[in-house]
């Protein structure tokens, strides 16, 4: 039984370098320290109010990961500039999620069946340049039949309801999201697109979504960041690792 990959999302140090000004800390300083202790990958989303990572710090990402063979994941909303910026790039994978000014974080999944014509030609663009493209998106029925018709490879399905819901919790809510993750990912990855899941992931939460045997990636970040505060990256990493590797080997 193969094991999920854990990208790690290293935006939020950027947040805190950007409180300040300044350049302290290096979102690539974070992305090296993770890569050398197991991060399988890393992932940046580069915002078109550039509210944490900046066009430098991706451009470094890309020559840090090049070199050390570790593939970057470029979220981006799908618009003409982020586009641009991504052929221009050429990241391993690009994964297109949405985007609202005046959200704080990413919220919901994108509506790959109600935007399929402004999609698909980015899509088309960006895989034909390299890239492997996954779209952010909820779980249902609908919009993974049209993540294929648009040209995914790849689907993320957005967790962050369930990890709500057991905030709150609702544990009923929180079982019946799980179980439509669990039906999203068995119906998409039988039509051949690779499964990954984010948003909203913990220690405590994490168990459940690694669990789920489709899933070949799990996407982490705010909540690594700050637990590495307390901890220490390294071993935020080890600890979010060994959870999601139990998890799996427990099924």
């Amino acid at each position: 039984m193969s094991l999920p990959r854990l990208g790690v999302n290293i935006d939020h140090v950027a947040t805190v370098r950007n409180a300040r000004g300044g350049v302290h800390p290096d979102p690539v300083d974070a992305a090296r320290l993770a890569i050398e202790n197991g991060a399988d990958g890393i992932t940046a989303h580069l915002r078109e109010d550039r509210r944490h990572i900046s066009d430098d710090d991706l451009a470094r990402l890309q020559i840090l990961c090049l070199e050390k063979n570790i593939p970057l994941n470029m979220e981006m909303a799908a618009v003409a500039e982020m586009a641009k910026i991504a052929i221009d790039l050429k990241p391993h994978a690009v994964c297109l999620v949405p985007e609202r000014r005046e959200e704080r974080t990413t919220e919901g999944g994108l509506d790959a069946a109600g935007h399929h014509n402004q999609i698909t030609p980015i899509i088309r663009d960006l895989s034909d340049n390299g890239s492997r493209v996954s779209l952010f998106i909820e779980s249902l029925p609908h919009q993974i039949d049209a993540s294929l018709k648009c040209g995914a490879q790849v689907v993320e399905f957005h967790t962050g309801a369930y990890a709500h819901a057991l905030d709150d919790g609702d544990q009923a809510k929180a079982d019946q999201l799980l179980n439509q993750l669990q039906e999203g990912a068995k119906k998409a990855s039988d039509m051949g697109l690779e499964v990954h899941f984010g948003h909203g992931l913990t220690f405590d939460n994490v168990g459940a979504i690694a669990a789920i045997p489709e899933g070949m990636e799990l996407n982490i970040g705010h909540f690594i960041i700050g637990e590495s505060i307390f901890s220490g990256l390294p071993a935020a990493l080890k600890e979010m690792r060994d959870r999601m590797d139990q998890a799996r080997i427990s099924i």
